[in-house]
Parts: structure tokens; C-alpha cells; sequence
């Protein structure tokens, strides 16, 4: 599952739910497969599957065969909208789809029918790609596994009493299984990345403000949030951004960035982080991220092992800070309070905060940016693991310890933030995987608009096997 091969076959000999978006595309264009024939296929797995994940919790079944018709008329008569007309994928739960609801994970939030799409699903709607669900997400999306009182809790492909991790856990255990050979979720402190590491996909946290958004849900983590895809090769990735990452006038976060391209791979200078200070980390985790710093050494990029350039704890101090800011702002302006418990404590914390301590997070922030800056003076990329820790129980926010330590509830996801704190793009590479056969992702992030360089590096270890994405043993192909 690990490249997208191209076949002489007119005929794909592997169910077409299990092909890529690229590999639909080529289908489509040779007229060997419809655009129709690949969405019954990929309903009929959602429909075999999603009872034991519980990962798309609004279909969209009329609507999506209706714009499936729609491109298959088009591909007959030579008029695709875009290489992914016709192509199936899911859309976060809190990521607003017009004519379906965004509960956002959570009673307490309108379950009206969002009146518009929020920018990256109009345009991937404009570019023909056919929205066949939305994904589950834990409340608020404010919590690093996945499961709230509306929708029930969601199961990892891999093992479905573990979790897939959140928030984008409904995004990635959908993807896993093959319901959508991709999908949009938000990473706000790692919410794509950790998903991802856990279910042994491709995801990537885009640079601040390189995909516009506009007519989303209210910025509870202020520009710390972006929008990103997920899939299972990196090919499809870079699909997904050619049409999502425009420039838009709503969203001047975008301004002055260069414009989204994929370069020829070269030889990076990696700095490679394995552990931020005391914090544990799960051994097999790792032995992974060292496999795949060594991958990298045997690519020709030159791997430097160091310790983090940065207060790790000063990086949770900051994200707290502006999560319970923002849910206190959410039930204070908007008068929505949160219905789990932990969210409330969090919701409270946020309230009896100064404004002080905002003003002081949001300065720490630009000293963060500042030191990155002067790290990717020295350095190309930073490899860090993904996760800290394997799955834990899908109905358990958080794992108590890791490799024998106690730790937090944000123990797991330490490795993140700092990410989306500083703006920076970050892709998810599956690596060896655990022991217990459980897959882990490290994480590979670079400066300021070097998605592209990102998702080079990607593909070329995905093109020479360092980087494989495998089938989870529920019902394989």
C-alpha cells in the first residue's frame, strides 16, 4: 500500500477501495473505472467496517452519489474539474460541509446544517472530490483521543479497543480502513500528526496560514490550528494541497508565503530531537524514530542527534494557556460550555486566567518562533518522534504512564505543539512498527513554507521503502 503503482491492467485486480486518489485518477482518465464504481465500492467498505470504528458518524450518501454521477459524465465526455473530480473522501467533524451538521463533537454545540463549506472543502468540492461523511472528533476537538457523548466513542483500525488518537481520530481510523483513500482534518498541537502516527498513515500540519480558511467553526486555538490532509501515500497528499493550498483574501495569514511547490529532493541537514528533557518515551517508539533517522542518513541527508533547543515545558505552558483561554471565550462570548467533565475543568482554569497570562503565553510564543529561527539557520528539518506513546484504551482520554513513567494527560503529545505554536509544517512518516505489531509515525517538520521540501523528502522515502503504509489486519484486502 506503500506506492501507487501503476498497472497495464485496464482493470485494477485489487478492490478499488483500497486504491489511492492518484491511482483513482489514472482509472478515471483511461475510462477503465468510474467515478460512480469507485464510491459504491468505497460505500460498501464504510458500511462493512464503520460499525466496529464508529470513524464517519454523518454520511452523506445521496449527495455524494449525486456528485459521483455528476463526474462521471464529466470524465466520459474529457471535462474533469481536476485530477480528484470524482474522488471520495470524509471531512472532519468540526470542518463545516454545507448541507451536513458539525456537531464538533459536542450536544452543546448546534446540530443545524452548516449553510456553507468552509474554504478547503468548497474547493475540493469545486475541483470535482465528492465529500462521502463527516469524521468524529472528541469534544471540542480539545482532547488527544476520540470519543463524546453524541457520537460514541471511535476504534483504531489496527486494534479497535485502542484508540486512533484525536483529535482527528475518526479522519485517520477512516483512511486506515478505506473508507476515502483521503482525508481534511485540523491539527491545532499535533491533532493530524499523532492520529496518524497511530494508524500508520501520511499526514501533514501545512504552515500557518498556507491553506486559507474561512466560514469555519469560532478559532478556539486562535492561528495555532490549521487544515491538512491525510491519506495513505504521499502522492495523494500532494494532490490534495494543489488544490487546497491557494491564497484567498479572507485569510491573510497566507501573505508572503511562497507559493505551494514541490521540489526535486536534495540533501537536507536533519536535526534529529529523540527526547524533549525528562520526558519518557515508549522504547519501541523509540527504536522506530531511530530506524527512520537512519533511513534518512542512507538517503544522503545529514543527520545530527542533539537535545531540544527549546523548554519543552514552557511549550505546554503556552499551549494550556490558550486552549482553556479558549474555551472559556467560547462559553463566555457564544454561551457554550462544555459537556465532559475534563472540558470543564478546562473551560474554568481558562476563566479565572488574567489577561495577563494570555499577553505572557502569546510573548513566550514569538520567543519559541525566535529560536526556531535560528535553529533552521543551522538545520534544514527537525525529526522528532510523533507520539510518545502506543495506543492506549479508545474510551481513555489519556495513557497514565509511558515506558513505566507516570505522566499527564498531554504526556503522549509532547512532542507536537511546539509545531503549530511557531507555525511550522510538520508531515507524519510511518516507520517500523511496534513489538506488538501496533504502527508508529515520527515526525518530520521544517521552516516556514517548506511544505514542499517535506512532502519531497516523504516521497522519496516512501519510493525507496523507508516509509511504508500497510494494510490493518480488520478484514483486509
Amino acid at each position: 500500500m506503500s506506492a501507487d503503482l501503476t498497472s497495464s491492467e485496464p482493470m485494477p485486480s485489487d478492490p478499488l477501495w483500497t486504491l489511492s486518489a492518484t491511482r483513482l485518477s489514472a482509472l478515471f482518465r483511461a475510462g477503465a473505472v468510474t467515478p460512480e464504481a469507485a464510491l459504491e465500492a468505497v460505500l460498501a467498505r464504510m458500511e462493512a467496517v464503520n460499525p466496529t470504528l464508529n470513524a464517519v458518524v454523518t454520511p452523506n450518501l445521496a449527495e455524494a452519489r449525486a456528485a459521483a454521477a455528476a463526474a462521471t459524465a464529466r470524465w466520459a465526455a474529457g471535462e474533469p474539474l481536476s485530477p480528484l473530480d470524482g474522488v471520495p473522501f470524509t471531512v472532519k467533524d468540526n470542518i463545516p460541509a454545507a448541507g451536513l451538521p458539525t456537531r464538533w463533537g459536542s450536544s452543546a454545540w448546534p446540530a443545524d446544517p452548516a449553510r456553507v463549506d468552509e474554504l478547503p472543502v468548497a474547493r475540493l468540492r469545486a475541483a470535482g472530490a465528492v465529500v462521502i461523511g463527516k469524521t468524529n472528533v472528541p469534544e471540542f476537538t480539545s482532547q488527544g483521543y476520540t470519543s463524546n457523548a453524541v457520537f460514541g466513542t471511535t476504534g483504531n483500525p489496527w486494534e479497535p479497543r485502542l484508540t486512533p488518537g484525536g483529535s482527528s481520530g475518526g479522519a485517520v481510523a477512516a483512511v486506515a480502513a478505506g473508507i476515502g483513500p483521503f482525508a481534511i482534518g485540523t491539527d491545532g498541537g499535533g491533532s493530524i500528526r499523532r492520529p496518524a502516527s497511530h494508524t500508520g498513515l501520511f499526514g501533514l500540519k501545512p504552515t500557518r496560514g498556507r491553506v486559507a480558511r474561512c466560514d469555519g467553526l469560532p478559532a478556539i486555538l486562535l492561528d495555532f490550528e490549521v487544515i491538512g490532509p491525510i491519506a495513505r501515500t504521499v502522492a495523494d497528499l500532494i494532490a490534495v494541497m494543489r488544490v487546497i493550498a491557494v491564497p484567498h483574501p479572507r485569510d491573510p495569514l497566507g501573505a508572503g508565503l511562497p507559493a505551494f511547490d514541490v521540489p526535486a529532493p536534495a540533501p537536507c541537514r536533519v536535526l534529529y530531537l529523540p527526547r524533549f528533557g525528562s520526558h519518557p518515551v515508549d522504547p519501541d517508539i523509540a527504536t522506530s524514530t531511530d530506524a527512520v533517522a537512519a533511513a534518512l542518513a542512507r538517503a544522503g541527508h545529514a543527520v545530527t542527534r542533539a537535545a531540544a533547543p527549546f523548554d519543552p515545558d514552557a511549550v505546554a505552558r503556552i499551549q494550556a494557556t490558550v486552549s482553556q483561554s479558549g474555551l472559556a471565550w467560547l462559553a463566555e462570548a457564544l454561551g457554550v460550555r462544555p459537556v465532559s467533565g475534563s472540558l470543564r475543568e478546562m473551560q474554568e482554569a481558562g476563566a479565572r486566567l488574567p489577561a495577563a497570562a494570555l499577553f505572557g503565553a502569546l510573548d513566550a510564543a514569538h520567543e519559541l518562533r525566535r529560536t526556531l529561527s535560528e535553529v533552521f539557520d543551522r538545520f534544514d528539518l527537525i525529526l522528532t518522534p510523533a507520539a510518545a506513546a502506543l495506543p492506549w484504551p479508545a474510551a481513555e482520554s489519556h495513557p497514565v504512564e509511558i515506558g513505566g513513567q507516570a505522566v499527564g494527560p498531554r504526556g503522549h503529545a509532547v512532542f507536537t505543539a511546539f509545531a503549530n505554536i511557531a507555525g511550522l509544517p510538520g508531515i507524519t512518516l510511518p516507520g517500523p512498527h511496534a513489538a506488538n505489531g501496533l504502527p508508529i509515525g515520527a515526525q518530520l517538520l521544517g521552516p516556514v513554507g517548506a511544505d514542499g521540501v517535506l512532502l519531497a523528502v516523504a516521497a522519496a522515502l516512501e519510493a525507496r521503502g523507508d516509509a511504508v503504509v500497510r494494510w490493518p489486519p480488520l478484514d483486509p484486502p
